[in-house]
């Protein structure tokens, strides 16, 4: 495990974004697992950055999204889907056959879990997963349970998560309480892991995540059994850890 400690919002990102422009160079055709929400927003436009620069290349990119809202088509505004292209992919040089996002309008849910996980598989483990960490410790949307969920599944967001995420719709309301996530070993079977946290809400899972127990009841806790994991954070998020 290694925790890297930044600044501010604005180095957070900047590190965050160099950690995977450096793996696509390495290796051209990584496969990177993408997070969504506010906290990698300025990541994705660091990225941006360094690819008009021409620093780097994702013409030969794959990429897994960890989850998506269930019963929201692509091109609703709040989707993950319309989130990667609008902050994302329609600003670089991805193929678009190349981007594997959860189908969150799937007639039937349990093929669709079904199907993500065979794409998974077929394309093989990802090279780097991308994190962020709710409130609750959730990681995708692997919510506090008592057990961890391996593959990609059905779930039912906490009152925690859907509360947190009510800032991006009108109406709290709007806000939907199912999705499709990225199981645990999904995760956990990436090659490197970096989790992005910033913000003084986070800290206390934060905290939890890397100086707790392991437990499903903190879902981010079983990412210290992960042999190549990054943690990069503010100086808010990191200070409740004891070093």
């Amino acid at each position: 495990m290694k925790i890297i400690k930044t600044k501010d919002y604005q180095e957070m990102s900047k590190k965050a974004a160099f950690i995977v422009a450096s793996q696509i160079t390495i290796k051209n055709n990584s496969i990177l697992g993408l997070a969504t929400g506010g906290t990698p927003l300025g990541m994705y436009q660091e990225l941006i950055k360094l690819y008009k620069e021409e620093m780097v290349d994702f013409k030969e990119v794959v990429t897994f999204n960890l989850d998506e809202y269930y019963g929201l088509s692509g091109d609703s505004e709040q989707s993950y889907r319309y989130y990667m292209e609008e902050n994302f992919f329609k600003y670089i040089n991805i193929k678009p056959e190349n981007i594997h996002i959860p189908d969150g309008m799937a007639a039937d849910v349990s093929l669709e879990c079904k199907r993500y996980n065979r794409l998974l598989e077929r394309e093989g483990a990802v090279d780097l997963q991308v994190l962020g960490i709710g409130r609750n410790a959730h990681i995708g949307f692997n919510e506090p349970d008592d057990e961890f969920k391996a593959d990609t599944h059905f779930v039912k967001l906490d009152d925690d998560t859907i509360e947190a995420n009510a800032r991006f719709f009108d109406k709290p309301e709007d806000v939907p309480q199912k999705a499709i996530s990225m199981g645990i070993k999904n995760i956990m079977q990436a090659k490197k892991i970096v989790l992005l946290a910033n913000g003084l809400e986070k800290a206390d899972a934060i905290k939890k995540t890397i100086e707790g127990k392991i437990s499903p009841e903190v879902p981010a806790s079983v990412l210290q059994l992960h042999p190549d994991v990054t943690f990069v954070l503010d100086e808010l998020a990191a200070s409740k850890l004891d070093n």
